[in-house]
């Protein structure tokens, strides 16, 4: 299971996309707009469901669902995955504890991240 926003979607999201798809199956959670406006003081620049479908799009093979507006665990408990992978620098929900996943969790490399980020990608 992979977590994001995904806004801006760029080279480093493919690199984890498919680092994630050599774990096994794909689940990707993305964050709900209203969320991302909560933990990053923005709107991302796409929608959800546009970022969800450019997801899907590259990745086909993969499970791609919007976020709970309410309960960043309600897709754990729901799907049930034996792997997280978080971004290189992605950082958990406020409240949420590593612990709290109850499953293996893993750090995906960087892939040129002086280059793919959505920050940078936002300011073009």
């Amino acid at each position: 299971m992979v977590f994001g926003t995904f806004d801006w979607f760029h080279p480093g999201h493919e690199s984890l996309l498919t680092q994630a798809t050599e774990l096994g199956c794909v689940i990707v959670i993305i964050a709900r707009d209203a969320n991302v406006q909560k933990i990053k003081g923005t709107l991302p620049d796409h929608s959800e469901n546009d970022r969800m479908q450019v997801i899907q799009k590259f990745l086909p093979s993969a499970r791609v669902v919007l976020g709970n507006a309410n309960d960043f665990l309600h897709p754990l408990r729901t799907y049930k995955p034996t792997h997280i992978l978080l971004g290189y620098d992605q950082r958990l929900p406020p409240g949420v504890q590593e612990s709290d996943l109850g499953c293996i969790v893993q750090r995906a490399a960087g892939h040129h991240p002086e280059l793919y980020k959505s920050s940078l990608e936002r300011k073009k």
